[in-house]
């Protein structure tokens, strides 16, 4: 019975959000691109998180974020968005953006319907290996933290220690229970392929061996090399 109402819920909520949209996958990537600076922004722009960000996207090996996760449920729920993952190099410069979806169900006390910004910073090498190289599931593979909130950037980082992702969001509305754990991550092919032009716009390429750019997503690599 739960597998039924995972699966349904899955389809309500999770599906539509991954589902090919009216406008072109082209202008969908460049909606994200976009999106993604103003959530970033906004993220910055929060007194108690903006100081532990710095700190840890000076140090990542990557970052995902998602300008829109949807959560809903009662009793079982799910959650589900379209991002982007950039990874940054020794140098500090950033990559090109990989586009990628997240997707959940959850069973448990919950209620309500909530929609977040999301940014998860990758901080280790195995976590970013494990997203490049397969569909990956939050907590059975890789470990996460929840970024803490006024302990300074000293308590921060001691308490995200051996954690492979550090994950911060701002959202809309009341949801009571429910987390990322248990959340997969996987590329979104269509989405790469027509914002590079090419079918082989895979994550690896762009990511890893800077194969493919596109000067439209300079603003959000210049953003993050600002973090500091």
């Amino acid at each position: 019975m739960k597998s039924i109402a995972t699966v349904f819920l899955a389809l309500l909520f999770v599906a539509p959000l991954l589902a090919p949209r009216p406008a072109s996958a082209y202008s969908e990537g460049q909606g994200l691109v976009d999106e993604a600076i103003i959530t970033v922004q906004k993220l910055m722009g929060q007194p108690d998180i903006a100081p532990h960000l710095r700190e840890y996207v000076s140090k990542a090996k990557g970052v995902l974020i998602f300008p829109n996760l949807l959560k809903a449920g009662f009793i079982v729920g799910a959650e589900g968005g379209s991002g982007l993952l950039l990874t940054r190099a020794d140098s500090g410069q950033w990559s090109y953006p990989a586009f990628f979806a997240m997707g959940s169900a959850s069973f448990g006390l919950q209620a309500g319907g909530q929609s977040s910004e999301t940014i998860i910073i990758i901080m280790t090498s195995k976590g970013l290996s494990s997203i490049l190289q397969h569909k990956v599931k939050i907590g059975a593979e890789l470990n996460a933290a929840v970024g803490p909130i006024g302990v300074g950037v000293e308590g921060s980082t001691s308490m995200a220690l051996g954690a492979d992702m550090v994950t911060y969001s701002v959202g809309k509305g009341a949801f009571l229970g429910g987390a990322l754990e248990g959340a997969i991550i996987e590329p979104r092919p269509a989405l790469n392929h027509a914002y590079y032009g090419s079918t082989g716009a895979a994550p690896r390429a762009i990511l890893l061996d800077g194969k493919y750019g596109n000067p439209k997503a300079d603003r959000l690599r210049r953003f993050l090399a600002d973090i500091k």
